[in-house]
């Protein structure tokens, strides 16, 4: 599915705009925007393929809550979404698909209901990523609220077993803090989870996108932006075009 390196910028959604949290939490969030689907057009004129939608109302309810701003942003582009956050039953999997996805992240579910990934995987192949966010080397879960007692190793077994296209990895102590990524923590848990790693958290400058698509050799196939183009450090444009070497 992915063949190249791939830049994807997220849109995370509270109250129906357009926001970033520090650290996972919901009560340090910054608000760019009231109009999701303006901030959908935007990077997709700046060369976007897949923009990564995440329902922060719907992480920490258990079930969609921006499904309104999640239809504005597919009615207003063509690139592929991906739409996270909430979808814990088959059902909520299938109306995101419904309404417009083409692939969906699935995270809470792989402790809270392990057969969702599975049953997803097999009525929707090769569309169903995994979310893996970890905080002090543990899954957590719930809109970040929880941290289990699963590891990383143990979370990606059982997404490899279902046949998860690609994890979403999200180091939640750099997310949002522009604190830059540790590539290579990605490669070594891409290599050792042997799925595909989508790296998350902490981008901070375009010396970052270049030390982890440095790395797609090794399983890291992409990166999920933020903050980072929100706050103007770069743009997406220039992200997509970053060389391997100077």
């Amino acid at each position: 599915m992915f063949e190249k390196f791939t830049v994807i910028p997220a849109i995370d959604l509270k109250g129906g705009q357009v926001v970033r949290l520090l650290h996972g939490d919901m009560n340090r969030s910054t608000v760019y925007g009231a109009d999701p689907a303006k901030t959908a057009r935007r990077f997709e004129e700046a060369g976007a393929e897949l923009i990564h939608i995440v329902d922060l109302d719907g992480a920490i309810a258990g079930a969609p809550r921006n499904t309104g701003a999640i239809a504005q942003i597919r009615a207003a582009v063509k690139c592929a979404l991906d739409v996270s956050g909430g979808l814990r039953t088959i059902e909520a999997v299938r109306a995101a698909f419904a309404s417009g996805a083409d692939r969906v992240s699935i995270g809470s579910a792989a402790l809270l209901n392990p057969g969702l990934v599975l049953d997803a995987c097999r009525e929707f192949p090769e569309k169903i990523f995994g979310s893996i966010d970890i905080r002090d080397g543990r899954l957590a879960v719930k809109g970040w609220v929880e941290t289990s007692q699963l590891t990383v190793a143990e979370v990606a077994q059982r997404f490899r077993a279902a046949g998860v296209a690609a994890a979403i990895v999200t180091d939640i102590a750099r997310d949002g803090a522009q604190a830059g990524v540790d590539a290579a923590r990605m490669e070594e848990i891409a290599k050792a989870v042997r799925v595909p790693v989508i790296a998350s958290g902490g981008v901070a400058s375009l010396a970052d996108i270049r030390a982890l698509r440095m790395r797609f050799g090794a399983g890291v196939i992409g990166v999920v932006v933020g903050r980072a183009l929100y706050e103007g450090n770069f743009s997406l444009s220039d992200a997509l075009k970053v060389p391997i070497e100077e």
